[in-house]
């Protein structure tokens, strides 16, 4: 049960980042033995957001790209599977160009990146995966380049900017780490939004599981500072929406005047300022109020 929880918010994770720069397909089967690729990405001509306001995952997805995260270090039996994934669907471009008569150029082929956690020495080694710090942070590890796959240990990644939104998919400390960087980050920032969201549903996710191992009960503690400051906000919007309905009840209309009222009644219990908005008139509304708004 520990993978399925990762793979269901980290499928939601890069989804909801990446869809604004291209075609996102989640769970994608592939021809041969039905295999189902976690994340098959491919880049807009035009995308709706810049790839580089995501750091290294924008750099990933500036070429089509399969993407297989996972929540513990990848057996090598995993890695086998993930190529076996990405030749089987090399297979299907191959033959989809055939019967269109068009070429299928090299460059043109999708790239296998695994998100492991962490990646040993020994699994590296293993299967010959090399740094190409050239052009890629450290934690990149390139396999062969006909394989065309990489393996990104998040573990060792630099604690950047760039690397943040990769990072939150790491575990223990780097996760702890990451999550707190995006809690820094201005609260109007979209991508900041946009994934605390998704790191509040997946800690419900794991909270509402059986049987929690010591690995559930360690997320938990990484995403509560992310659920309990979103679940405050979603408290706090659903209590202004509340004053406002009662404010545009009473009154017809909710003017600029009357909007700057809200923010001080929310700051009462419900029931005081339910009564409140009975009681009062505009006028002493606006008197009571509004300067402390202000």
């Amino acid at each position: 049960m520990t993978r399925q929880p990762h793979d269901q918010f980290a499928k939601q994770y890069l989804e909801e980042l990446l869809s604004p720069l291209g075609k996102v397909e989640v769970s994608r089967e592939v021809t041969d033995e039905v295999r189902q690729v976690d994340i098959l990405f491919f880049p807009a001509p035009s995308p709706n957001a810049d790839p580089q306001s995501l750091g290294l995952l924008g750099k990933i997805a500036t070429s089509a790209s399969l993407l297989e995260p996972y929540r513990n270090q990848p057996s090598k039996t995993e890695v086998r599977n993930c190529i076996l994934k990405l030749f089987s669907f090399y297979g299907e471009l191959q033959r989809k160009a055939r019967r269109e008569s068009t070429s299928l150029p090299e460059d043109d082929l999708p790239r296998l990146w695994i998100l492991a956690t962490s990646a040993s020495e020994k699994l590296l080694d293993d299967f010959g995966a090399k740094l190409d710090l050239e052009n890629w942070l450290p934690g990149i590890y390139f396999l062969a380049k006909a394989l065309r796959t990489a393996v990104v240990a998040i573990n060792q990644l630099p604690v950047t900017q760039e690397t943040l939104l990769l990072r939150i998919l790491g575990k223990g400390e780097t996760q702890r780490q990451a999550v707190s960087e995006l809690l820094a980050l201005p609260k109007n920032n979209p991508i900041r939004q946009n994934v605390q969201q998704l790191l509040a549903s997946w800690r419900i996710t794991v909270v509402n599981q059986e049987n929690l191992t010591e690995d559930d009960q360690e997320l938990i503690m990484n995403l509560s500072q992310a659920y309990m400051e979103w679940r405050e906000a979603t408290l706090q919007e659903g209590q202004r929406l509340v004053v406002e309905n009662l404010l545009r009840v009473r009154f017809g209309t909710v003017d600029a005047q009357l909007l700057g009222v809200v923010e001080a009644l929310i700051q009462l219990p419900p029931q005081e300022y339910s009564r409140l908005l009975l009681e009062l008139s505009r006028e002493e509304l606006l008197a009571r109020f509004g300067s402390s708004s202000n």
